[in-house]
């Protein structure tokens, strides 16, 4: 859509072929349907929240960034506001108010707009675009041609990389997709006992045995076979990046950051002493939530009906390791299609950064989900794709 409206602003004629019966399904859903469009930090901090592919961004977001952004939509009317974490969110709290914004902006400029329109094949002829084909098999000619496909997340919402392997078809390489901003899934049975339980206060450490991921204070929820919540989320990316064949991944839950090992056991020690009587499981319950109390002794290996006065040393210790370092085996991450976002796609290396044009097809464009980039979360990855179909309209129009 933005790749679209800045071609007409330039003066194009311009089509927009959209395979499903209305626009924008993916975009309603971002920000958990609030849409988190951008994010106000500088350039640079914006650049390092993406996983190794920030610099062939650079030109784009400096041709249309976070502030002409939300010109862009607050001089059409919608107001906006920041939240913590610079990130930006429109003020209704509903990703519709963006949508129409754009809906709008492409019928004042008379875009054209097909709809239930699946392309399936590029016309192309000595190198250069001629058009496209639909699935009903019409052929509709074209100057230049801006592939805007998306991922292969949330397939139901029309991204599920058929766009992705067109490109692939005509020679372009095509980084194996895998998912970004995705809940894992551990070896243990422990998230079954625990599921829709929210850790609040805690810290992650990630660790293959030879590097480390270690995460901010932050919220964890357990889903049915693992783990998920903004920590999880955010670091997921890496700690794929970190499973193998041969190498075993491992989260270590720190369930009380803001205390030392020491620290604790100071306080264990005086809980004890002042609750003698008491049965462990009880003691516990001004550390932990109810719900992780016996899962937690199950790991021990302490009877929970234990009485304070009764646990040694040894055992006071192993309370203590397992308050700092709660350990889980990560067998994978959750299915392609429920990333929030793609990582992988059309390599970086095959696409002209200052223009968005394919370097093997010339008048062919590429932006958003369906190139090689990706980020954590909080509007990087919007952001991305606005400005990526700002440069890609903008050079197919002016190319």
């Amino acid at each position: 859509m933005m790749a679209a409206i800045r071609a007409a602003t330039l003066g194009q004629d311009v089509t927009l072929l959209e395979r499903k019966n209305t626009l924008g399904n993916k975009l309603l859903l971002s920000g958990k349907g609030r849409c988190n469009l951008t994010n106000t930090e500088d350039l640079q901090y914006f650049l390092k929240r993406f996983s190794k592919s920030g610099d062939f961004l650079r030109d784009a977001l400096k041709k249309f960034f976070s502030q002409e952004l939300i010109s862009f939509f607050e001089e059409r009317g919608l107001k906006l506001k920041v939240e913590r974490q610079m990130r930006v969110f429109p003020q209704s709290d509903r990703s519709c108010s963006v949508l129409d914004i754009l809906k709008k902006e492409l019928e004042k400029l008379k875009v054209e707009i097909i709809y239930k329109s699946k392309v399936v094949d590029l016309l192309v002829k000595d190198a250069k675009a001629r058009g496209v084909r639909l699935e009903n098999g019409k052929d509709i000619a074209a100057d230049r041609i801006i592939l805007a496909g998306g991922g292969a997340s949330y397939s139901f919402t029309g991204s599920d990389a058929s766009v992705i392997n067109i490109a692939k078809k005509f020679a372009h390489t095509i980084v194996p997709l895998r998912a970004g901003l995705v809940p894992l899934d551990v070896k243990q049975n422990y998230p079954k006992k625990l599921e829709g339980l929210t850790l609040r206060n805690i810290r992650l450490k990630f660790s293959d045995g030879k590097t480390q991921v270690i995460s901010e204070i932050g919220e964890l929820i357990f889903t049915a076979a693992g783990i998920s919540g903004p920590l999880v989320i955010t670091l997921s990316g890496k700690v794929i990046d970190l499973l193998g064949p041969e190498s075993k991944v491992y989260v270590d839950i720190d369930l009380k950051p803001a205390l030392s090992s020491e620290q604790l056991d100071g306080r264990l020690l005086r809980e004890f002493k002042s609750n003698s009587k008491k049965i462990i499981q009880n003691t516990l319950k001004e550390l932990l939530p109810l719900r992780l109390i016996k899962v937690f002794m199950e790991a021990t290996g302490i009877g929970p009906l234990t009485k304070c006065s009764q646990i040694t040393q040894d055992q006071r210790q192993k309370i203590i390791s397992l308050l700092k370092g709660f350990r889980m085996e990560i067998s994978g991450p959750r299915p392609l299609e429920e990333g929030m976002v793609t990582r992988g796609g059309v390599s970086l290396k095959e696409i002209n950064p200052r223009t968005m044009e394919s370097r093997l097809i010339k008048g062919l464009y590429f932006c958003g989900e369906m190139i090689d980039v990706d980020a954590d979360t909080g509007g990087f990855n919007l952001q991305a794709a606005f400005s990526t179909g700002y440069l890609a309209g903008e050079s197919a129009a002016s190319g």
